[in-house]
């Protein structure tokens, strides 16, 4: 990917974060730039959310080589006070975020309607 991410307009469901924290959690070994790619974001944008991951107490990681190895912390509680409040944890949320493609339900079929 050369330059800068094609940019999304209008709102999502997931935030940057929550992208960067479902990336690491499919390769804990993944380079900056391959999460920035998968994610469409710049490195320089993931280096910032890694680092707030961190500070938090979210993620944390061990330098191996050249790469890091990053470790999430699954019972820390989100921090939305909607979602803190109900004590749901990250391992809740990557759980609905990251399944291993052969797990993942298919859609319901769509509804018929009759004419009448």
């Amino acid at each position: 990917m050369d330059g800068l991410p094609e940019s999304h307009n209008g709102w999502t469901f997931l935030t940057n974060h929550a992208r960067v924290l479902a990336t690491i959690a499919e390769n804990q070994s993944a380079r900056v730039r391959d999460i920035a790619a998968r994610c469409r974001l710049t490195e320089r944008a993931v280096q910032k959310i890694i680092a707030d991951l961190e500070e938090a107490g979210y993620l944390s990681h061990v330098r191996e080589g050249r790469g890091n190895i990053y470790q999430i912390d699954p019972s820390k509680i989100l921090r939305h006070p909607a979602e803190a409040g109900q004590g749901l944890t990250v391992a809740s949320l990557l759980t609905l975020l990251v399944q291993d493609e052969t797990h993942r339900v298919s859609p319901p079929p769509e509804p018929t309607h009759a004419l009448g």
